[in-house]
């Protein structure tokens, strides 16, 4: 009798232990889905949040308007906090870029000659380049602008076109105008040296003062000196080799140098005007070709020269123009 009342009670407390600890497993399972009902809810909740406000950023006379939305599993201040936190580091970085991107205005721009106002900042190298053009300084030229006449009358008609008269010996024959290169000494006008060499001499003319070396003329200017188309009247020793020997008539010669023209005097060699009709082989840099009317004319200074032929060579005459009476 007491055998089989332990064997009762043993088995009652086994049920009764049982019961109890799936009850608690029970609980502890559903207690764990409400936990993540709620968390799954929550997460919903906050993915919906509304939209940060659209930062706009003013650069230049543009507007980036740059809208950011960010979703987190947090809360929405710090969904807020984290929205202004980017904002103001893009502001942050987008200052940055147009400081780095600001351009100067109102600077000089340094070509070497002469300071040019630009809107930015350009730095223009001049070293390598052949010639030095210096236009920074008025320089009053003693220009050839006579021309002067002939020593016997045209055998043929001037050409006349608006309003003036194109006297030459020759026909008209064009060939390209060529410029001649007279060697390394010589230089075309507005040519600028910061110094001369020691060969150069001074030739006063009409009280102005020259500067002279081997075929070329100089006027001082600012930091140096400027070439000059020579100037009428001046008069030197000596006129460089490879000078052109030019016949005015049957008595009286010129000598011609790099566009410009001599005749031998008691003192030396001496600046004159050309003379019309006269033909010389080349002419210097700095000219360019006019057409007028049906001709194609080279200017050079103020001295017009006609394209022909001679000898089967081309050459180029020295036209006198005159005002049709």
């Amino acid at each position: 009798m007491k055998t089989i009342s332990f064997k009762h009670l043993f088995t009652f407390v086994l049920l009764i232990s049982s019961f109890i600890f799936f009850s608690s497993e029970l609980a502890n399972a559903q207690r764990n889905n409400n936990s993540n009902t709620k968390s799954t809810r929550n997460t919903d909740r906050q993915s919906v949040s509304r939209p940060a406000p659209a930062t706009t950023n003013k650069s230049g006379n543009s507007r980036n308007a740059s809208p950011a939305t960010n979703r987190t599993s947090t809360s929405n201040s710090a969904n807020k906090k984290a929205n202004t936190t980017g904002d103001r580091n893009a502001n942050s970085l987008k200052r940055d870029n147009v400081s780095d991107n600001k351009v100067n205005t109102g600077n000089r721009v340094n070509t070497g000659d002469r300071n040019v106002n630009a809107g930015n900042n350009v730095n223009i190298d001049n070293s390598r380049k052949n010639i030095n053009i210096d236009n920074s300084t008025n320089i009053n030229i003693n220009r050839n602008t006579v021309v002067r006449p002939p020593y016997r009358p045209y055998p043929r008609p001037p050409y006349v076109y608006g309003g003036y008269h194109y006297n030459c010996y020759h026909p008209y024959h064009y060939h390209p105008y060529k410029p001649y290169y007279w060697g390394p000494m010589w230089h075309p006008w507005g040519f600028f040296v910061a110094t001369l060499a020691a060969t150069a001499i001074i030739v006063n003319v009409n009280n102005q003062q020259y500067y002279y070396d081997q075929g070329v003329y100089y006027v001082q200017s600012n930091g140096g000196y400027t070439v000059i188309e020579a100037p009428v009247g001046a008069t030197v020793k000596v006129i460089p080799e490879g000078s052109q020997t030019v016949i005015i008539n049957e008595t009286t010669n010129n000598y011609y140098y790099g566009g410009t023209y001599y005749e031998k005097t008691n003192e030396g060699y001496t600046v004159v005007p050309p003379t019309a009709g006269t033909v010389v082989e080349s002419l210097p840099d700095g000219g360019e070709e006019v057409k007028i009317g049906d001709i194609t004319y080279v200017k050079v200074g103020e001295i017009y020269y006609q394209p022909i032929e001679k000898d089967g060579k081309n050459l180029y005459e020295v036209v006198e123009v005159k005002e049709a009476s």
